[in-house]
């Protein structure tokens, strides 16, 4: 009897031991499930997500390429002012970046859209070199409002495109006649002479407002910024731009400006050879167009291009 009862706990003992073995190898089968399980589900995530955000820079780009696109039927030759105006899919943001790097620097568009209530964001750029737009450092909704107008310095350097949102009003106070009666023309849903919205941003031309436009001085002063202007295009471009698109476009324009006087002096030599003697003084404005470091150089420039122009005017062989 004593035999048979160790036995018997050796048994029980066996069976016990093997059971917390078995339970011990399902504990690892679960643990490596569970592990396996949770890398694979992050792998999914991980490529959902990197695939969403290609989507979104894909997305980004298009729409940025699309505002090229609409922005050339501005690029006219007439000499009056254009409007247009984008709409867009979702909320998005439209970033304004320039480089005046080169011969004529670059015109850089940035999108960024809303998507589940976050901003995307993007360093995918959209170029063009032949574009030059104003506006704030991003403008923001989803209808923009676009228009242009060209830019004579004396001879046409190009179209002014610029670009506002729909969600922003503008008062423009006290405006010359002549602007005034362009604005009434251009018919643009957010730019007003009276009955302005409570919430506009106002444009005085006397007075103390949020912009101030001094037009006998030809200056615009935004806050501490003080950006001057030649021509009413400028002038616009100094309205709806912040100081650093507005000092950086210039100088592209400058640049084009410089390009367009060599290229003109150029014809100016070829058809003096047939005794058509524009004398014009080309190089110079070229020089002063090279050397243009902010805004305020416009006024030396002023004098030499009315006589480039008036010269032009009255010429047996005109140049543009």
């Amino acid at each position: 009897m004593k035999m048979n009862k160790s036995k018997s706990k050796i048994s029980i003992y066996s069976f016990g031991n093997q059971t917390n073995k078995r339970g011990l190898e399902m504990s690892f089968a679960w643990l490596f499930a569970i592990i396996v399980g949770a890398f694979i589900l992050f792998l999914a995530i991980y490529f959902s997500v990197k695939f969403i955000k290609t989507e979104q820079d894909i997305s980004d780009v298009k729409a940025g390429k699309e505002i090229g696109t609409l922005l050339n039927p501005l690029e006219t030759s007439f000499e009056t002012s254009t409007t247009t105006f984008l709409t867009m899919p979702v909320e998005s943001r439209i970033y304004n970046k320039c480089d005046n790097t080169g011969n004529f620097g670059q015109q850089i568009i940035q999108v960024s859209q809303k998507t589940l209530n976050k901003w995307s964001k993007t360093d995918m750029d959209v170029e063009f070199y032949n574009k030059y737009l104003f506006s704030e450092e991003y403008v923001e909704g989803k209808k923009f409002y676009i228009f242009s107008k060209p830019f004579e310095f004396p001879f046409k350097v190009s179209d002014l495109i610029y670009i506002t949102s729909s969600e922003e009003n503008y008062c423009f106070i006290n405006a010359p006649d002549e602007i005034k009666e362009e604005l009434e023309l251009l018919n643009q849903g957010n730019l007003h002479t009276e009955n302005c919205h409570d919430d506009s941003i106002e444009v005085c031309f006397r007075g103390t407002c949020e912009i101030e436009v001094n037009y006998n001085m030809e200056y615009v002063e935004k806050g501490s910024d003080r950006m001057y202007f030649k021509t009413d295009a400028l002038m616009y471009a100094a309205i709806f731009s912040d100081s650093g698109v507005y000092e950086c476009q210039l100088k592209r324009l400058m640049q084009r400006t410089k390009q367009l006087a060599s290229i003109y002096n150029e014809k100016a030599i070829f058809i003096s050879r047939a005794g058509c003697d524009s004398n014009l003084n080309l190089l110079e404005l070229s020089n002063l167009a090279d050397n243009l470091e902010d805004s305020s150089d416009l006024f030396p420039m002023a004098g030499i291009v009315e006589d480039i122009q008036e010269k032009n005017e009255i010429a047996d062989c005109s140049l543009w």
